[in-house]
């Protein structure tokens, strides 16, 4: 007898071939039968007008916190993803020194906008290895769940303090590079790293990947070599920019190195800037003729992203505004209000090193939220463009006034500058290229600014049904198939005999994702952003309900997944 039965759906396996109406028999938590059956079942579940698909596969969050105190990833789980890969950037919660954790919290805390309140509430920080921390995590989550190890937590741990400010030692190399297999032995899914400028610690200081040399990294990409199933993940300046010569080598070095792929987060494509977008993305033509692979990580949606005078965010990555936007708040809101400080960082916003956050310094291109002071209030859901025209001022100074009058609390949202049509066509071009797939939600992370969890649903409702941009059947490749095949998930990402029974049921007429909105639902009554999913009938995990009629069952089907055993190697053709 089978344990679920799914009939009259219409199953998109995840390979992009053409839907087809069939039955999906279910039992002990794999696919066992795909077609008509008359085999009995334990439940029945009929899914006539919905999609029955793979669950889909986010290959870049941060849910190394969040799943101790939400093991249900949401709201990733309310938009049918079934499987989250962790550990990105560099940045994980192990292996942790004994005297790490509050470096740690901090860390998390400034880098990937994890409020610190739920970081110490939230969570006891008890384990030390790897091993130790998955062992915390397996037989209590929700969605399927794999981890990265993170250069910064290996050289914390393996250097202390001294981890920030130099290079390593021969000794302290090769102590990270046994540390790093002993992690990947016990599961790790492979390495990640970062040598992003924006990356900044608790402390101000670059965050310690940044100090490594290009031995160093080397050293650690060549050791997921030696472990079956394992991959890389990287950050760099140009992938905020465009890519140096240097970073693309040392990104093909370190491919060659593990005998991997790399995948790098995140690419933005736009019609305006198309010049940058295919110099990214030659990078991975570069890998390619090298005998190595290099894939970009892009978006399907546009997420809106808040951001503050008052918390950290990109506008403290622009020259001239980090050291003032870091002051004390007084002291940071007497030098807003100076004519000399504020020309200075108008000044800075227009250096070539400001990169892509050049644009957020003249003001113009941000719609105002939230307002608290009774001046602004009629201000709230405009743009300061408007605003500046209305009232006689410059932009830059309409905003600094603006948020001054709030006490820096003002909600900004900066508004799109690629949602034309040339862009989405470009979109669609680059998700179709083997040097980039769709992905780079941050889903975890940022909280207090972004909701990107909910792509997925985004690229189905706006790309497929009501841009028409893209057939369902390739959409649903892109979600689940695609990243499967990138790290090696041999039993997942496909709707077939033998498959694990992560699956996805949803209405391609309702399909989407809802409003963002702030909720206070973190340890400590933190606040995050976030977006329900709508169209969304059921998600299963491993032949178990997680989500009905878009709601959470509270069940834990979860499984931590492991590297060799539940991926299978992906080399590269000069590896």
């Amino acid at each position: 007898m089978l344990d679920t039965l799914i009939r009259n759906g219409t199953v998109v396996d995840g390979t992009g071939a053409a839907g087809v109406r069939a039955d999906v028999g279910v039992l002990d938590g794999r696919i066992v039968s795909l077609g008509r059956t008359a085999e009995p079942a334990a439940r029945t579940i009929d899914a006539d007008g919905l999609v029955v698909a793979p669950g889909f596969i986010d290959p870049h969050t941060h849910y190394d916190a969040q799943l101790f105190w939400d093991p249900f990833a949401s709201p990733s789980n309310l938009h049918g993803v079934t499987t989250v890969i962790g550990g990105n950037c560099g940045f994980t919660l192990a292996p942790l020194g004994a005297a790490d954790a509050d470096y740690v919290r901090r860390l998390m805390s400034k880098v990937e906008g994890m409020p610190l309140t739920a970081l110490e509430t939230g969570i006891d920080w008890t384990w030390s290895t790897f091993a130790e921390y998955l062992e915390r995590l397996d037989g209590h989550i929700g969605v399927n769940a794999g981890f990265l190890v993170g250069h910064c937590a290996l050289r914390r741990t393996v250097m202390g303090e001294g981890a920030v400010g130099g290079p390593a030692t021969l000794e302290q190399t090769l102590a990270m590079v046994r540390l790093l297999d002993q992690s990947l032995a016990a599961g790790g899914l492979g390495f990640s790293s970062s040598q992003a400028f924006t990356h900044v610690d608790g402390d101000n200081s670059p965050v310690p990947s940044r100090f490594a040399t290009r031995e160093e990294t080397l050293a650690l990409a060549a050791a997921v070599r030696r472990h079956p199933g394992t991959t890389l993940e990287f950050i760099i300046d140009g992938c905020l920019n465009q890519f140096q010569d240097s970073e693309v080598g040392l990104m093909i070095a370190m491919s060659l190195a593990a005998n991997r792929p790399l995948n790098w987060n995140v690419m933005q494509v736009s019609a305006r800037n198309r010049a940058r977008y295919e110099h990214q993305l030659s990078a991975g033509t570069r890998a390619k003729a090298a005998g190595a692979k290099i894939v970009a990580l892009t978006m399907p949606t546009l997420v809106g992203l808040k951001m503050s005078f008052l918390e950290h965010c990109a506008l403290n990555s622009i020259p001239e505004w980090g050291p003032i936007l870091g002051l004390p708040v007084p002291e940071r809101i007497r030098a807003l209000q100076d004519p000399a400080v504020r020309e200075r960082m108008r000044e800075g916003g227009r250096r070539p090193e400001a990169g892509v956050f050049g644009g957020l310094a003249k003001g113009e291109r941000f719609q105002i939220g939230e307002t608290f002071a009774p001046a602004n209030r009629a201000f709230a859901g405009r743009t300061v463009a408007d605003i500046a025209a209305e009232i006689g001022r410059t932009p830059f100074d309409t905003l600094f006034d603006i948020v001054v009058a709030d006490e820096l609390r003002t909600a900004l949202w900066p508004l799109p500058t690629d949602d034309d049509v040339d862009s989405w066509k470009l979109r669609v071009e680059v998700w179709r290229d083997e040097r980039a797939m769709i992905g780079g939600s941050d889903a975890g992370a940022h909280l207090d600014r972004m909701c990107g969890s909910g792509y997925p649903t985004g690229l189905l409702g706006e790309v497929v049904r009501e841009r028409q941009l893209l057939p369902l059947e390739e959409a649903v490749h892109m979600l689940t198939g695609a990243p499967a095949a990138l790290f090696g998930l041999h039993d997942r990402g496909r709707v077939a005999p033998g498959m694990c029974a992560d699956l996805v049921l949803f209405d391609p007429r309702s399909v989407g994702t809802g409003p963002i909105h702030t909720r206070a639902d973190l340890p400590g009554g933190s606040e995050r952003m976030f977006a329900a999913a709508t169209g969304v009938a059921r998600v299963l995990v491993n032949g178990r309900d997680i989500v009905v009629d878009g709601n959470a069952t509270g069940d834990l089907p979860g499984r931590v997944l492991r590297s060799g055993r539940d991926t299978q190697t992906v080399s590269v053709p000069g590896g």
